[in-house]
């Protein structure tokens, strides 16, 4: 099977990637020829190769030297614009458009749809000169200088042009034009634009109709770093958090951070405690929120009464009343059960009985059969809190409206607010004291670009061609983040992804409330830091900074020993320590986030952080407020006591690092299992936010 060799960064000096993997491949299989065997070969950013490989051949090959580890190549899936004003990001707002223009966004994705309305590049200036890339995008598929570079790793298409519409979704979300009057069929019509309009556009297609590869995935990673991107996007992943050296989306992130490029990643859909993968540190993992539009549908009954539902609808019956029938009355004789006769089952259906009306299915499943055997529409059960695109007449509805349908049916459109529960939550599966995921950003029933080839309800029946699309996924979420990050890299183009990282984290407004009783007690694992506040973060002031080198000393405390570290970092003056004891503790790693797993509950626990934040000033400052001074402010918990050491810091010059010790001392009771608070360093106009959370 197709298994992944992963072989840590490249060597200095004289080496020949290639070479070596084939030498490699051929001293465990008795074919003279290893190139039957080789799919792929990563040496541009870092060293490794995929290859079709038997378990013998595996643990051959585990073994060999300079072989940090062996895997399957998994296949992940897709984490499937009125948002920017939501977070206050208005059109208006005074912008570093020259610095923006050279910031280049790597979209690692299904692909792009280069004519679309988002993408021209209509007086887009000349592509920046640090650029190494090309333009492979396949079959008549032409790059611009807004998408300025395209690259392809899948047989499935032959091309980066975008055929499933994802692709084209997420990179309008980060960096499309401004388009006016852009609509899903008139619905949340208005002004779609990206984040960072004026950036540039790097294009890796790695995903199909059947998901992701994470042999093409890695290459991509490997091709991007070297072509010159100055930040990744990918709403990809798994609902299986792997260890980091098994995981393509953080080994290729980790040598992504090393050539200072911030990787935004989505936390995934599942919605459940400690199942998001993306936990890696150097990953700024983003969780989706809704805004303040929500898309529903009503149903008015023949008795007057209106009941309202979720769809996103370009359907309409015009007024015209039609008939309803419940599924278990349009059953056939057949049918096993009334269960099944209720949930619209294929084997239940009697076409006769459906034609030309209005079915009532008790289970979303029952839909498309439904509307295959001729029903008008259809009306379903479902708890789902986001409207879905839909390929025909069809409407959402809880189970206390459901019940209550019973006559004759028309449907319109409207708006209100909404809370989203889809997004996964932590806490961190491999570091604990890592919070993830970091932040939260619009992606509810969000407007973008689209392919005008990809069903826009995802029904292979459904041929309606779109230009634009609404999806909700943290798929939407990540490259409103990206965006962002590309609106902070304008101002501060020498910033390090860290440092990027921690000025939106604590700049991010708090949130307090998520949908769903069910997961009240993980607040912070749902959010994050809170929710992004695009201004603000160009003006931190103070940032939790760290290099490549804290990240390489974090390895040895996830397990790695010294040898392993040397291969991932390239660097061999890296050791770790011998004892346990003098391993670095990754609650003191610098992130801007304070985390501690404790004890049983009902049992006293204190715990010491210790915190260095750098002194960066504030954007389009004369005098760069470099004497500044800070107080800590500290939001209390009733189970929890938290003291700093010193409160106060005082700045005299820029770029000047602080350090202080946070103490948190607490009890959790009987019936909790997670407690937080936070910490605030103030100098009286500028806030520095910090999270602090206990959990068992």
């Amino acid at each position: 099977s197709l298994h992944i060799v992963y072989m840590g960064s490249l060597p200095k000096g004289d080496y020949s990637p290639t070479s070596h993997h084939l030498s490699m491949l051929q001293r465990t299989t008795n074919d003279n020829d290893a190139n039957n065997h080789i799919l792929r070969s990563y040496h541009r950013s870092f060293n490794g190769f995929a290859a079709m490989i038997t378990h013998q051949q595996r643990e051959m090959l585990s073994k060999m030297d300079r072989v940090v580890s062996v895997f399957p190549s998994r296949t992940l899936q897709l984490h499937t614009t009125r948002s920017w004003d939501f977070m206050g990001f208005q059109e208006s707002i005074k912008k570093n458009n020259t610095g923006e223009s050279d910031v280049i966004i790597g979209v690692i994705d299904t692909g792009i749809w280069p004519e679309s309305e988002s993408f021209n590049d209509h007086g887009v200036g000349p592509i920046p000169k640090k650029w190494k890339g090309a333009c492979e995008g396949g079959k008549n598929f032409t790059c611009n200088n807004k998408i300025i570079g395209a690259r392809h790793y899948l047989n499935e298409n032959g091309s980066a042009r975008d055929v499933v519409g994802h692709g084209s979704h997420t990179a309008s979300i980060a960096a499309g034009n401004r388009v006016s009057d852009a609509s899903f069929y008139g619905i949340a019509g208005g002004v779609a634009r990206g984040g960072a309009p004026s950036a540039r556009i790097a294009v890796y297609s790695v995903c199909g109709s059947v998901g992701c590869s994470d042999n093409a995935l890695l290459a991509a990673f490997d091709d991007a770093i070297v072509d010159g991107v100055d930040l990744i996007t990918i709403s990809i992943g798994t609902d299986d958090p792997v260890p980091f050296d098994r995981d393509t989306i953080a080994i290729g992130s980790f040598h992504a951070m090393g050539k200072g490029i911030l990787t935004i990643n989505s936390a995934g859909n599942s919605g459940s405690k400690g199942i998001t993968f993306s936990v890696s540190p150097w990953l700024f993992s983003v969780a989706a929120t809704t805004m303040d539009r929500k898309i529903i549908d009503k149903v008015l009954l023949g008795n007057g009464l209106t009941l309202t539902g979720k769809s996103i609808n370009a359907f309409a019956s015009n007024g015209t009343k039609i008939p309803v029938v419940p599924g278990k009355l349009a059953s056939n004789p057949n049918c096993p059960s009334i269960e099944e006769a209720e949930s619209c089952s294929a084997f239940c259906v009697d076409p006769k009985r459906i034609k030309g009306k209005i079915i009532m299915c008790r289970t979303v499943y029952g839909d498309v059969s439904a509307t295959a055997y001729g029903a008008f529409g259809v009306i379903f059960m479902s708890n789902e809190f986001e409207a879905r695109v839909v390929s025909y007449l069809s409407l959402s509805i809880d189970s206390k409206a459901y019940d209550l349908a019973l006559a004759y049916a028309t449907f319109i459109n409207d708006t209100v607010i909404i809370v989203a529960d889809f997004s996964s939550r932590g806490p961190n599966s491999f570091i604990p004291e890592i919070m993830k995921p970091d932040i939260s950003a619009p992606g509810v029933e969000i407007l973008a670009a689209y392919s005008p080839l990809a069903s826009p309800s995802g029904d292979s029946n459904d041929k309606r061609s779109v230009k634009y699309n609404i999806l909700s996924g943290t798929s939407m979420s990540c490259p409103h983040v990206a965006g962002i990050a590309a609106y902070v890299k304008a101002f501060h183009p020498d910033w390090s992804p860290a440092a990027i990282k921690s000025s939106i984290m604590t700049t991010a407004k708090p949130m307090n409330g998520i949908d769903g009783e069910d997961i009240l007690a993980f607040k912070e694992f749902a959010y994050g830091s809170g929710f992004v506040d695009p201004i603000r973060a160009i003006n931190p002031s103070l940032v939790f900074d760290h290099s490549k080198d804290d990240y390489v000393n974090l390895l040895c405390s996830m397990g790695h020993d010294t040898s392993t570290v040397r291969l991932i970092s390239g660097d061999n003056s890296t050791s770790c320590p011998s004892s346990s004891l003098h391993l670095p503790r990754a609650k003191d790693f610098n992130y801007p986030s304070i985390v501690t797993k404790v004890g049983p509950v009902v049992k006293p626990f204190i715990v010491n952080f210790t915190r260095t934040v750098t002194n960066v000033g504030f954007a389009n400052s004369n005098v760069g407020f470099a004497n500044s001074t800070y107080t800590a402010s500290v939001q209390q918990h009733s189970s929890m006591n938290i003291t700093v050491v010193p409160n106060i810091l005082k700045f005299k010059s820029l770029n000047e690092k602080q350090t202080f010790v946070v103490n948190v001392r607490g009890i959790l009771s009987i019936d909790e299992v997670l407690i937080s608070s936070s910490l605030m360093w103030t100098d009286g106009t500028h806030n520095v936010r910090c999270p602090i959370v206990a959990f068992v």
